[in-house]
């Protein structure tokens, strides 16, 4: 999964201690090659060395790890850029639906001021059964600034040029980087959006997000507090409150739901 002539970039950080999950990560990943040309970045520790012969095996490029955040992971990843166009994250856990790249590429390639494609995104227990499916759609993009991320990161498709421009991934955040990176690529262009599914997200009591809810929840208003006019920072626990509440709610939904196929 390296061309000369690739168009997408993707970074998959991995601590290395899933690989079964990694496995059908991989899977996921080699068959977006089919139809866009990639190329797969794994940030890995060089002390996974199951994980990295195995991401070597589905010929991926590898990049230790600077044991710095996962931030700082993905911006290593970034810097093996060539000739792509494209940026796309995933996690070692999760999966590009088929022909979910090719199909937020040509959104992309349809509008040239566009920055930003994504689509929908399944939320799946750990065999693989959906529990819940993300599709917001142009709603995602309205509520990004004061409302719960609805852009599943998984499942967007950034313009390269666009994420350089705004410096990259912020280093010092842990769980809202792509929250931070979405609002300020807001300035350098349009968001263009599908409900159809085009990835899937793992989920799982030790998922980051998942099992630290409180801390994802308080970076992302702190996240979002930065990004507003400064008059209107001091006003933000007005939605704040009922954000957390509505994003509490729907992690409780997703949960159980998958705590019931996981019995069924």
């Amino acid at each position: 999964m390296n061309s000369s002539n690739s168009q997408i970039l993707v970074v998959l950080p991995t601590l290395g201690d899933r690989l079964e999950f990694l496995r059908q990560t991989l899977d996921s990943v080699a068959l977006q090659s089919e139809t866009v040309n990639l190329t797969l970045v794994v940030v890995s520790p060089p002390a996974a060395t199951e994980a990295r012969a195995l991401a070597q095996h589905y010929g991926a490029l590898l990049v230790d790890d600077p044991k710095q955040g996962i931030s700082a992971a993905i911006n290593c990843g970034l810097k093996a850029r060539t000739t792509e166009s494209f940026y796309a994250w995933i996690g070692d856990d999760d999966l590009f639906r088929p022909g979910g790249l090719a199909r937020l590429k040509s959104m992309l390639e349809s509008d040239s001021r566009a920055v930003v494609a994504f689509g929908g995104c399944d939320y799946v227990d750990p065999n693989g059964a959906v529990a819940w499916v993300s599709a917001a759609g142009k709603l995602a993009t309205i509520l990004l600034p004061w409302g719960p991320d609805l852009i599943p990161n998984p499942a967007a498709l950034i313009r390269f040029d666009a994420l350089e421009a705004i410096g990259g991934f912020d280093e010092r955040l842990r769980y809202a980087m792509d929250l931070d990176a979405f609002l300020s690529l807001r300035r350098h262009g349009r968001f263009l959006s599908t409900r159809e599914s085009v990835a899937a997200f793992r989920w799982h009591p030790d998922s980051l997000t998942v099992a630290n809810r409180r801390a994802s929840s308080r970076e992302s208003e702190a996240v979002k507090r930065r990004h507003l006019p400064a008059p209107l920072r001091p006003f933000s626990f007005v939605w704040d409150l009922p954000v957390r509440w509505a994003s509490r709610y729907a992690a409780g939904r997703v949960t159980a739901r998958a705590r019931a196929l996981a019995q069924s």
